[in-house]
């Protein structure tokens, strides 16, 4: 699990915490790393997530597409090898999500294998390699992009992308 970053539809974010130290939080408390080392890795993952400026801010303080990039950056500080995406996008405003997809789409660029669950399906076509589709809790339909939305064989993944495209 140490090597697996999760981030929620809900950001889960401490409220009580800046945007720094939820970042710090567990590199300092679950891997025992020290201040120094964990403040300043936290100060590049608030970069790379584009929240200069906000290192300070309370979650109360941030728009929901920012305190979705301060989870993201949260999971990394984790220096995981997969990222895990469940629905990150579905609770924000359209203004923002645009914000937490380019983020998820750079650290893609970067080599980080990244899951996503996710109904923007636009997105999806962009970004991922392989595509599953799941009715019901069962897989009715995987593939590339490529095929996936051009000559999909299930019923319901017809049904679904007719309704979406």
């Amino acid at each position: 699990r140490k090597k697996v970053g999760m981030v929620f539809q809900q950001y889960n974010l401490f409220p009580h915490k800046t945007a720094l130290e939820n970042v710090m939080m567990a590199p300092m408390l679950v891997l025992k790393q020290n201040k120094e080392d964990v403040l300043k890795m936290a100060q590049e993952l608030i970069h790379k997530v584009r929240l200069e400026g906000k290192e300070d801010s309370y979650p109360g303080e941030l728009s929901g597409g920012q305190q979705q990039r301060v989870a993201i950056a949260r999971s990394l500080a984790m220096n995981p090898d997969v990222m895990l995406f469940d629905e990150v996008t579905s609770a924000l405003d359209p203004e923002t999500v645009k914000e937490v997809l380019v983020t998820i789409k750079e650290l893609a660029q970067e080599g980080m294998t990244c899951i996503l669950v996710t109904h923007e399906m636009g997105f999806a076509k962009e970004l991922a390699d392989h595509i599953y589709f799941t009715d019901n809790g069962v897989i009715v339909e995987h593939g590339p992009p490529s095929t996936f939305f051009t000559e999909a064989s299930d019923p319901r993944t017809r049904e679904f992308l007719s309704q979406i495209l």
